[in-house]
């Protein structure tokens, strides 16, 4: 009897297994559990489950780095690959080249994963969105130049609104460069300093929009401090661009309607309100007419002759009293004036002087006691029609 070792017996059965076409591309499905995802390798484990079975499942980087989803546990999948030994644990286990969900394709899955992130990190909020110039002076678009929606976006706005500038970057939207270089146009249009952004494309399948339903494309847009339109594909396509975006398009053409006014509908409204303000302004001037012909004929104001003539009687009145008023005071005064110039003539020297009597000075100051006067000084006598200038000779003092 020949004696084998484990490693012999694990090789032999991997060899049989091997050797069996049926299972080397073949579809399992079932229920994914104990997913695990090493990132330092980028090898998923995870086992396939059903009611009553289970099988060991492993997907190598290699072929994982090509989903557009993430599995996880719980997940209905249905995986093709081949059902292999694992020599070293001698455990069979299906070796994944590919997984698709169940009932919905990977790029749904993904699409419906990437949409729940993003609503949770707030890339949705409506709070955030930034509202759309009415009258944009530069509008940015950034998609392919080659395709239709680029010329429908330029006819658009050149006949709705002349008057604003297209700045048209020419951008990849489409395959697998396409996600960075619509991130990479969103960043350079809203440095530009344009007013408004549109970001988008033509219709095409899911899988054509894809560019679209990225993370990096989702961060420029949600970064960019300048409005975006997203307008990608036809109006029953929704992508992640669309839900960040500040306003979503049904399409292209749909996009360039919304980033610019129709300039004839502005004349219009501009003719409306000169009309409106040509019929506010003669609203207010017959209102006007209307309240001074009130005052005119039916205010106090209305005979307004009278009302002058009763005035100017009151001025009369007032002038002719304060005329008396002032005649009396000055007569008055002038009775005050005499009485008191009486007084002052009575009390005059001049008028003593005039009765006989003269006033004797000396050095001009009036000599009142014989005592200030001296033998030899000259003093002038005052009289009513004259002066005597006199030396004296003797002086006599009563007293003495």
């Amino acid at each position: 009897m020949t004696t084998l070792t484990v490693s012999q017996i694990n090789r032999y059965i991997k060899s049989l297994f091997d050797e069996i076409p049926p299972i080397q591309n073949i579809y399992v499905m079932g229920e994914i559990s104990n997913f695990k995802h090493y990132r330092q390798s980028g090898h998923m484990y995870f086992t396939l489950k059903d009611s009553s079975s289970q099988l060991k499942c492993v997907m190598f980087a290699t072929d994982n780095y090509k989903l557009k989803f993430i599995p996880k546990d719980g997940m209905n999948v249905v995986c093709f690959g081949q059902i292999g030994v694992y020599e070293r644990d001698g455990v069979y286990q299906l070796y994944v080249r590919d997984i698709q969900p169940k009932g919905a394709g990977d790029l749904a899955v993904a699409f419906e994963q990437l949409k729940a992130k993003l609503a949770q990190k707030g890339y949705f909020d409506e709070e955030l969105k930034k509202p759309i110039p009415m009258y944009p002076q530069k509008i940015g678009v950034a998609t392919s130049n080659m395709g239709a929606a680029v010329e429908d976006i330029k006819n658009v706005i050149s006949r709705r609104y002349p008057l604003c500038e297209i700045i048209i970057v020419p951008t990849v939207v489409q395959g697998e460069a396409a996600s960075k270089d619509i991130a990479s146009s969103v960043k350079f249009l809203d440095k530009l300093g344009v007013d408004t952004i549109i970001v988008g494309r033509g219709g095409g399948s899911i899988e054509d929009l894809w560019a679209f339903n990225t993370e990096e494309v989702a961060d420029a847009i949600y970064n960019c401090k300048t409005p975006i339109i997203s307008a990608v594909g036809h109006e029953t396509d929704f992508t992640i661009c669309d839900f960040v975006a500040d306003l979503r398009a049904p399409t292209p053409s749909a996009a360039a309607e919304l980033a610019v006014p129709d300039i004839n509908n502005e004349y219009i409204n501009l003719q409306g309100l000169e009309l409106m303000l040509d019929k506010n302004i003669e609203n207010i001037v017959q209102g006007e007419e209307a309240r001074l012909d009130y005052i005119m004929n039916k205010s106090p104001l209305a005979d307004i002759d009278k009302l002058f003539d009763f005035q100017t009687s009151v001025i009369e009145n007032y002038e002719k009293n304060i005329r008396l008023h002032y005649e009396t005071i000055l007569k008055s005064k002038a009775f005050d004036l005499k009485k008191n110039a009486a007084m002052l003539d009575a009390l005059s020297p001049l008028a003593v002087i005039g009765r006989g009597y003269t006033i004797t000075e000396k050095d001009g100051i009036v000599l009142t006691d014989v005592s200030n006067a001296n033998v030899g000084d000259s003093i002038v006598t005052k009289f009513k029609n004259g002066t005597l200038v006199s030396e004296i000779t003797e002086v006599k003092n009563n007293g003495n």
